[in-house]
């Protein structure tokens, strides 16, 4: 095979055109049998594959820094560059789903979020420029989907006005962010698909003019000099070059030979130049090209024949808000849903079918979303946004000055909270119940089972004059946790299983952690530790009734899938305080690091985050307060 003797770029180079097409074609082989074994990121990485390896015959990686935006379609990078055991992809010690630093010098960004491509490559160009480096390249790669972000067009500003510095823009137009992408940039990328090229109506024009006699040669050279208004009457790439970008394409994606000649093309120039390309996502394999929603935008273990699933899946949160928001929106005109390009993966597919003209995509944009949302609110509706965690971290000014500032009735739905695991740092959501605590006014709810997810979500919807905001984990709904009884606004969801006067411990369980929590409180009976646990379901504010609680135990504990500092935890402490209530406290949380990826329990176990653990840091707190030791380690909890 090729693919085995290339070790690194430059290996790349002693190959013919033939050898190359083999190459791509053993390389799709590749990606389907080894993805379909572990799940990942299969159709972004089909679609790209000529494109990469074209990349990597022109630049000179990693000298030239070849750049991902988002970095779904890396994987043929990390072939072309060494990395070839994809055995443990996206596990614990294996390779990670997204570009990696430790992993490799070839790979520059790994924050796996949209849109930031092209500021990176606006700053290493100016680095070249400033540290004299002329031949040093830079070629960001970005989707036509991450193009309907903010921050691409903040960057493209920037990078325009800086007409003598190199940097090479590839547009992977293939119509899709995860699903078709949307909105005006979709539509004129979309005309320049369609469009028969200026260059070649140019040049077909001076071939007949200058056989024209007399005025041939003059009428050509003043079409030429007039080829801005005849360049946006024949191909709009004008918007483009009106920025001072020069234009290259479309360019056929999954045409080597064509590619490396428009990146060689723009690799010369000594200005920003973007090269267009036209690929298709899953390309070469059917089943990919056959699934409308997202091409197999990301799979889990997959049958590599016919791409069905080799396990059914069981209810997922996210399914449960899928038929719920369908429900709600039946009982109420009012009710609209906002997605930042990801209608299926947050659950408002359904929503959509339903309820067409209320649904609206506003593109990996999650800052005009939320403010959109307030304009929605303002407007007499209720919106409700529904996006990944670690994404609306995008949005916190629009939430804070937007939504809140203005009272708006805007809810929130986080998909993905807490510990995500396999897609690694970037994506674990644990950052928002801490980000969101100074939000004035904000209310924001941890349902602990699908049945609370429903009530909660409705409880939301009602809120008129406040954002709200409901939050839940990935992967598959638990079992129903039945509350035992309720103070204040918190759900009991046990108590000690004898009478005492004062329980030792009050637990506070956070969302979907409250199996284990009931565990945690199963362990510290067998210590003899007398433990209450309650489910406070809204998490912000803190419930009134917390403290005179607390207060009525020795100890407390709070249990969150969140980042500890400034998360549930602090707010309990600072709520404790501000009545006067002086009982220890103990929280327990994520650490404030960036989490390799590995499967959650991994992560989970690595952090100290699972029942036993926890158990035995309470038990030996407890000790402390009994006297019955100073310093020797706490009795072993089983």
């Amino acid at each position: 095979m090729l693919l085995t003797r290339i070790k690194g770029p430059r290996d790349l180079d002693r190959l013919s055109q033939e050898e190359l097409d083999q190459l791509a074609a053993e390389i799709r082989s590749f990606l389907v049998d080894a993805v379909s074994k572990t799940g990942g990121h299969l159709g972004p990485n089909l679609g790209v594959v000529e494109l990469t390896i074209a990349l990597h015959r022109v630049f000179d990686s990693p000298k030239d820094k070849v750049l991902f935006d988002t970095g779904h379609q890396a994987y043929v990078h990390k072939l072309l560059t060494g990395r070839q055991d994809f055995a443990g992809l996206r596990t614990k010690n294996g390779l990670s789903g997204y570009p990696s630093r430790a992993e490799s010098d070839h790979d520059v960004i790994e924050n796996s979020h949209a849109s930031t491509v092209l500021g990176w490559a606006d700053g290493l160009a100016k680095a070249n420029e400033v540290l004299g480096r002329e031949d040093h390249h830079v070629a960001a790669v970005i989707g036509d989907g991450a193009l309907t972000g903010g921050m691409a067009w903040e960057a493209l500003n920037n990078i325009a006005a800086a007409k003598d510095r190199p940097l090479v823009i590839v547009v992977n137009d293939n119509e899709r962010s995860y699903g078709p992408t949307i909105g005006g940039l979709a539509n004129h990328l979309a005309t320049l698909r369609t469009t028969d090229g200026y260059e070649r109506f140019l040049a077909r024009g001076k071939e007949i003019l200058e056989r024209t006699p007399v005025v041939g040669k003059p009428l050509f050279e003043t079409l030429h000099g007039a080829k801005k208004g005849l360049k946006d009457f024949i191909a709009p790439q004008g918007m483009f070059e009106d920025l001072g970008l020069k234009y290259i394409g479309p360019i056929d994606g999954h045409d080597i030979e064509a590619l490396e000649s428009a990146l060689q093309r723009a690799k010369r120039f000594s200005g920003p130049v973007i090269v267009h390309c036209l690929t298709q996502k899953g390309r070469g394999y059917t089943p990919a090209l056959e699934h409308e929603a997202d091409r197999f935008h990301a799979v889990g273990v997959i049958h590599p024949d016919t791409g069905l699933p080799v396990k059914t899946a069981a209810a997922s949160w996210t399914s449960v808000f899928a038929d719920e928001m369908v429900k709600i929106g039946h009982e109420r005109e009012d009710i609209v849903g906002i997605t930042a390009a990801m209608l299926h993966p947050v659950g408002l597919n359904k929503f959509a079918e339903a309820f067409p003209n209320r649904i609206y995509d506003v593109g990996i944009a999650e800052q005009h979303g939320a403010t959109s949302a307030a304009g929605l609110a303002t407007g007499g509706v209720h919106p409700v946004f529904a996006v990944y965690a670690t994404f609306l971290n995008r949005a916190f000014d629009q939430v804070l000055m937007d939504v809140a500032l203005h009272k708006c009735g805007v809810t929130f739905v986080l998909d993905r909270a807490g510990v995500t695991g396999d897609d690694g740092a970037s994506h674990n959501g644990m950052w928002d119940m801490s980000i969101l605590q100074v939000v004035p006014g904000l209310r924001l709810a941890a349902p602990r089972d699908a049945e609370q997810l429903r009530a909660q979500l409705r409880e939301a919807v009602e809120v008129k004059d406040a954002p709200t905001v409901v939050r839940f984990s990935k992967g598959v709904v638990g079992p129903a946790v039945p509350a035992v009884g309720r103070i204040g606004g918190m759900d009991v969801l046990r108590r000690p299983a004898d009478e005492v006067t004062r329980p030792d411990v009050l637990l506070v369980s956070v969302g979907a952690l409250a199996p284990m929590c009931l565990e945690i409180a199963d362990l510290l009976d067998k210590q003899g530790i007398s433990t209450t646990v309650v489910d406070p379901r809204w998490v912000k504010p803190v419930d009134e009734a917390l403290a005179p609680l607390a207060d009525r135990h020795r100890v407390v504990v709070t249990v969150e899938d969140n980042g500890r500092a400034g998360g549930v935890g602090s707010a309990v402490s600072q709520a404790l305080r501000d009545a006067g209530v002086d009982v220890p406290l103990r929280d327990f949380g994520i650490p404030q690091r960036f989490l390799d990826h590995a499967l959650r329990k991994e992560i989970m176990a690595e952090i100290g985050l699972t029942a036993p653990d926890i158990a035995r840091q309470v038990t030996g707190l407890v000790a402390k307060l009994d006297g019955r030791y100073d310093s020797e380690p706490a009795a072993a909890v089983d």
